[in-house]
């Protein structure tokens, strides 16, 4: 029986050995939008979206927000019951927002956002 392979959620955001030489010259602007560029990939592979991209920041999300207009017309039409699975899903469900950016040395700085 095959184990099923999975991503791990605390992947790392440090950028492979080789994208630059650590104490030499900073990377210039090319290196460090590819190491932004390997970071998106892996945390894409994980689950998260791009909400927003410029040359040295990328806005990512995970989750998805709830339609409340759509559980608030199903509430109505089964007289009230749906509204538990409503209370529910607006208590559970949480939209994630982080920013990631490359400084001049070549480092990530994650900033988690509201």
């Amino acid at each position: 029986m095959k184990r099923r392979r999975t991503v791990r959620e605390s992947a790392s955001i440090e950028p492979p050995p080789g994208y630059y030489v650590a104490g030499a010259e900073p990377p210039d602007a090319a290196q460090r939008a590819l190491i932004l560029d390997w970071v998106v990939s892996r945390r894409i592979a994980s689950g998260w979206r791009v909400e927003s991209r410029s040359g040295s920041q990328v806005v990512l999300v995970r989750g998805q927000p709830v339609n409340h207009v759509l559980h608030a017309f199903l509430t109505v039409f089964s007289c009230l019951v749906w509204g538990l699975v409503w209370a529910g899903l607006a208590l559970v469900n949480r939209v994630e927002r982080e920013a990631l950016t490359v400084d001049a040395q070549g480092r990530i700085v994650t900033v988690s956002a509201p």
